[in-house]
């Protein structure tokens, strides 16, 4: 049974950094992606940053970009959001979620193309 795990969330104030982190079991992710979307209260999910396993290649939404990164850790199959400069609008709850094969950049950013989800970790911003 594949899961993915998220934690690392939190209250902290504007200006400061947060790291989170998403644990895979069950399966190694080397075909395919893993991203980090996140979803405001009141709003729809949007994508934040995504990493192509086996390519090593990301993408970022435009909100957050020189903000976050995302990496990974091969040997522990997970994968890190660095969140700096953290502002009050990036509250909300992070969700992890990673594909099992190949997606387009398109399916990577939608959502669409990830199997398998996290149930998220709550990141609050205060100003």
């Amino acid at each position: 049974q594949v899961q993915l795990v998220e934690s690392g969330g939190g209250l902290v104030q504007a200006g400061d950094s947060l790291r989170l982190s998403c644990a895979a079991s069950g399966h190694r992710f080397r075909d395919g992606a893993m991203g980090w979307f996140r979803q405001a209260p009141g709003k729809t999910r949007d994508f934040v940053v995504g990493l192509v396993w086996r390519a090593g290649t990301t993408v970022s939404a435009d909100s957050v970009k020189g903000r976050f990164t995302i990496s990974r850790d091969n040997a522990e199959n997970t994968v890190y959001l660095q969140m700096n400069s953290l502002k009050p609008e990036d509250t909300a709850v992070y969700y992890c979620a990673a594909s099992n094969g190949w997606v387009s950049s398109d399916s990577l950013r939608s959502g669409n193309g990830m199997d398998y989800w996290g149930k998220g970790t709550l990141v609050t911003v205060s100003s």
